[in-house]
């Protein structure tokens, strides 16, 4: 986006300043925006990639202010390995998702997990950091990735919702750390919440938060609803056969990532004994 160029802090609101991360791809859209929450001291949210770059801009935005803590959404490539330069450089601790865990073969199809991604704290639920005026308070929202936590301004009723709602399209949701029962749930948490505005690691703010949940909650009972009709033909189908007649004139790049999305789907509804594996196929349950 022209309006938010590469390195340039973009003032949100009094206490929020957003830094976009010089990494566009069909998977981050623009970039990764960092946000810098904060005036006398801050934090900073999502660090994004260790780019020489980015850290530049980053440090000329805290421009010497103290920094609280460096705080992490979720352990993907694209958002946190900045933070161990920018902890070295500032002196701040890392704290917020839950180090990588596992060693998923085939990896994933949106990001790389971080595998050196090392927080000096874990936030659990309602746990966070706090400065001169302001608090972030972690909201676990799994789904997208097992560790992955929202974090919440409740000075000024936004929500840094990192990948888990994004500015400008649904997240990928990608097994085996990805899941789709745990996404939905943690959508319908976001729906019980009063939440102002949402700053998205990607796209731009959500004015109208509930809305766009809600949205989303329907677009993935429609995505569980094309998968229950497909199979309830009767013949057995491959999830590359079920992805091309779900998502016709996808973008090529983009088919591996709506793959592993159609396959989370079909976890959570063998789950619920909805549908059935057999072999490289998959058929109805009913």
């Amino acid at each position: 986006m022209a309006e938010h160029p590469t390195g340039i802090p973009i003032l949100l609101e009094p206490l929020v300043t957003r830094v976009l991360a010089p990494n566009p791809s069909p998977f981050t859209y623009t970039g990764t925006q960092t946000h810098i929450v904060g005036d006398r001291d801050v934090a900073v949210i999502d660090p994004g990639p260790d780019d020489p770059a980015h850290l530049d801009a980053l440090i000329r935005t805290i421009a010497g202010r103290p920094v609280v803590a460096i705080v992490i959404t979720h352990h993907h490539r694209d958002h946190s390995p900045a933070s161990r330069p920018l902890a070295q450089a500032t002196g701040a601790p890392i704290v917020g998702a839950a180090p990588f865990a596992a060693d998923y073969a085939g990896g994933r199809a949106d990001a790389a997990f971080d595998r050196d991604y090392a927080p000096d704290r874990v936030l659990a639920e309602g746990e966070g950091v706090r400065g001169d005026g302001w608090t972030l308070t972690s909201v676990a929202t799994p789904g997208h990735t097992s560790n992955h936590l929202a974090f919440a301004l409740p000075e000024t009723r936004a929500l840094f919702s990192g990948d888990h709602v994004m500015g400008w399209s649904t997240s990928i949701v990608s097994p085996p750390d990805g899941d789709m029962a745990a996404y939905m749930a943690s959508l319908d948490k976001l729906m019980t919440r009063d939440d102002r505005v949402y700053y998205p690691g990607h796209g731009d703010a959500v004015d109208n938060p509930q809305r766009l949940v809600r949205g989303m909650l329907g677009h993935r009972k429609q995505r569980e609803g094309q998968i229950v009709r497909l199979l309830a033909k009767g013949a057995p189908l491959t999830l590359s056969a079920m992805t091309a007649q779900m998502y016709v004139g996808l973008n090529p790049r983009l088919i591996p990532a709506a793959e592993r999305s159609v396959l989370a789907h079909l976890y959570d509804l063998q789950t619920r004994g909805l549908v059935r594996e057999e072999g490289a196929s998959w058929t109805s349950a009913a």
